[in-house]
This record gives structure tokens, C-alpha cells and sequence, in this order.
């Protein structure tokens, strides 16, 4: 059974993040459509949550408004108690700084090479010498295995390691919280498998938090201790992708038998390659 409206199945774990009744809509031509509508939800400090949904539903629209780059129409939204949608200018900023991204493309520079992505956070956030620059750049790098790759340049790279040089540029300030926007778009079931690894052994040897925004269901659910799942203004929140099987909302349960159709089949592509 899905978690009550406002609760999250991390309730024993404090929250990091709150969404408190929030509401944003967008103009279109039939009118206003309303992608969160009244939405309360956690996310537990130092586990993985994973934000599902249907295309349009507000999925990324949700880590936009988490980190102050939109405004809802009404509502709080709490990180670390304090509320993003009052914050401006260096308030806002110094939030921002508790925050690591990894964008859907990894929005790397393209003509700088794997170290100086990945150093661009330290050159522009921090008065560090370059000595201590190249240490801690090396050290990421050598974590997530990408030591002999530092002088590539991103056309060089292959998918799996763009994804790589983009997660190491996205800890290099140890951010309390990392946002994942869909980060497997464009990767074979191998590679996306393998980058699945990396996110679970980076987010447990570090302890930070993780929001997953992603359409790769059901294999993202491997990665949750907690799922949001958004669908027409409404949010569930559940536990584990057992409890999705269990719910008695319709919507719900024609998500989880297309979920149970999807991992089947990919089952039957490996068994019958």
C-alpha cells in the first residue's frame, strides 16, 4: 500500500528535502496544465530516491524547483529547513552549494579535457592552489576509474565515460545532495547496468543523498529506497517497487502491470539474446 498523502516511506530517516503543498502549473494553448498539483513529499537524508513518472508528469521539473531555478505557483519547498522559494541572491547561492548535478547529456565543456571539466568546480567556487586542485581532481578520478583518461577530451569518450566525468564533476564541492536528470539516456542495457553500479557504490562509500529522475523503469527501482511517483498533479510515495503491486489506485496499477510487462521482457532478451 502506498505511503498517505505528505508522508514518505523514509519516515525514520530525517528529511533532507520537504515539498510541503506545492502547486506549478504551465500555460498552454488548451489552457493552464498543472503538473504538481497541492504535492507534499520527503527525501530521507543519505539514501536513494527515485522520481517516476509518465512524460510531462514533473519530473524534472521537481529537481528545477529544488534547486531555485523555477518558483511554484504556491507551496514550500525545505531544504534543510530552509525554504528555496524565499531565497535569493547569495542565500539562494550558498543553498545551491549542498547540491551536485549530473545533467541528462553530462553537459560537459567540449573543448576542455576530462580533468579541467572536472577541476572547473574547484577553479570556480574555491581559492585553491593547483597543487591541491590536481590532488583532489586525481583522487575523484581514481574512484571512479577514469585515471589515464584525464587528458581526453569529451568527443574522445565513449557514453558510459561521459557519464563518469560528468558524476566526478558533480562531487567535487561534497555535495550533501546529488540530482540525477534521466542519467542512462543514451546507453546500451550493458553500460546503463554498469553505471547503475557505480551510482550504488559512489552513494554508499560517500553518504550523500540521491534523487534519481529517470524513465528507465523497472531497472532504476534497484537503486531506490524510495520511489515518488507522479501522475497528473498527484504524488505516491512508496518503499519499495513491491508496494506499487499493492496499491488500489488505477493509475497506479496499470503502472505497475506495464513495470511487470517491461521487466519481463527483458528478461526474455537475455535468456534468448
Amino acid at each position: 500500500m502506498s505511503a498517505p498523502h505528505g508522508t514518505t516511506a523514509g519516515e525514520s530517516a530525517e528529511a533532507v528535502i520537504r515539498f510541503v503543498e506545492v502547486t506549478k502549473s504551465f500555460s498552454g494553448s488548451k489552457g493552464p496544465h498543472t503538473v504538481l498539483d497541492k504535492v507534499s513529499f520527503s527525501v530521507p537524508r543519505g539514501l536513494t530516491t527515485v522520481i517516476a513518472g509518465g512524460s510531462g508528469q514533473g519530473k524534472s521539473v521537481t529537481l528545477k524547483l529544488v534547486l531555485g531555478l523555477m518558483t511554484p505557483d504556491s507551496g514550500q519547498i525545505l531544504v534543510d529547513g530552509k525554504d528555496v522559494t524565499r531565497l535569493r541572491g547569495e542565500s539562494l547561492r550558498h543553498i545551491r552549494t549542498k547540491f551536485g548535478v549530473l545533467f541528462q547529456g553530462s553537459a560537459l565543456f567540449d573543448s576542455l579535457t576530462v580533468f579541467e571539466n572536472v577541476a572547473l568546480p574547484l577553479r570556480e567556487r574555491l581559492r585553491l592552489a593547483n597543487d591541491e586542485i590536481e590532488q583532489r581532481v586525481m583522487t575523484t578520478l581514481e574512484q571512479l576509474e577514469l585515471v589515464g583518461h584525464e587528458n581526453k577530451f569529451p568527443a574522445q569518450l565513449s557514453g558510459g565515460m561521459k557519464k563518469r566525468v560528468g558524476l566526478a564533476r558533480a562531487l567535487q564541492l561534497d555535495p550533501e545532495i546529488v540530482l540525477f536528470d534521466e542519467p542512462t539516456t543514451g546507453l546500451d542495457p550493458i553500460m546503463t547496468g554498469e553505471i547503475y553500479n557505480l551510482f550504488t557504490r559512489t552513494q554508499k562509500r560517500i553518504g550523500y543523498t540521491a534523487v534519481i529522475v529517470s524513465h528507465d523503469i523497472p531497472r532504476v527501482f534497484d537503486l531506490a529506497d524510495q520511489i515518488v511517483l507522479l501522475n497528473k498533479g498527484e504524488v505516491d510515495v512508496f518503499s519499495s517497487p513491491e508496494e506499487i503491486r499493492f496499491s488500489t489506485k488505477q493509475y497506479i496499477r496499470e503502472f505497475a502491470a506495464n513495470t511487470m510487462t517491461l521487466c519481463n521482457e527483458r528478461t526474455k532478451d537475455r535468456e534468448h539474446p
